[in-house]
């Protein structure tokens, strides 16, 4: 009989310290599933205010860059409407700064011209004047369109005569040039007025 309780306290001793190990670790009670739920509720509702709080501060940001923008924005369309309607008042300025020695040229060979009778001398004052003058024409971008013994090109020449007969070696090219045409800045401001050969 004594082996008998000694066997059967050996064998619930390691019982005792398993029930002993599993109590010292203390369990936290399991929660209800209303306390969960609970506890969702609140963090989405933490979640959802966040969000709505970032959305609308960025709002708030988006609008006041758009006021900056916008106000920006009708600055530039004033200062354009503004150098718009000055370059139309002014515009021509340049030009005629250009041609004012020009026209200094001509006063002063009509002044020269009623003292002398000598078609010569007039003559030379005239060349030399319409010299200066095409080369402030050509300072300002103005090109004359060549047409002698040209090819007749419709995006410079405009022609108003066909001349029949001038050969083989004449054909659509241009005869004589009744108008000389003019470019600005390679833009054809004058089609040369010219006659073809058929």
């Amino acid at each position: 009989m004594n082996e008998e309780k000694i066997e059967t306290e050996f064998t619930e001793q390691p019982e005792d310290t398993e029930l002993n190990a599993e109590n010292s670790d203390v369990e936290e009670p399991e929660a209800t599933p209303e306390e969960e739920t609970a506890e969702q509720a609140e963090e989405a509702a933490a979640e959802e205010k966040d969000p709505l709080e970032a959305a609308q501060e960025e709002i708030a940001q988006l609008k006041e860059q758009m006021l900056y923008k916008a106000a920006e924005f009708d600055n530039y369309r004033k200062r354009t409407i503004k150098e718009k309607a000055e370059l139309l008042l002014n515009g021509a300025e340049k030009t005629v700064v250009a041609i004012l020695p020009v026209i200094d040229d001509m006063e002063r060979a009509i002044a020269e011209g009623q003292k002398t009778d000598d078609p010569v001398v007039l003559r030379e004052g005239m060349e030399l004047i319409f010299q200066k003058f095409q080369k402030v024409l050509e300072g300002l971008g103005v090109k004359k369109i060549e047409t002698e013994k040209q090819d007749f090109n419709v995006d410079v020449h405009e022609a108003i005569a066909m001349v029949p007969g001038m050969g083989d070696e004449n054909k659509g090219k241009v005869i004589d040039c009744v108008l000389t045409g003019y470019t600005l800045n390679d833009k054809v401001i004058r089609h040369a007025k010219v006659a073809v050969g058929q």
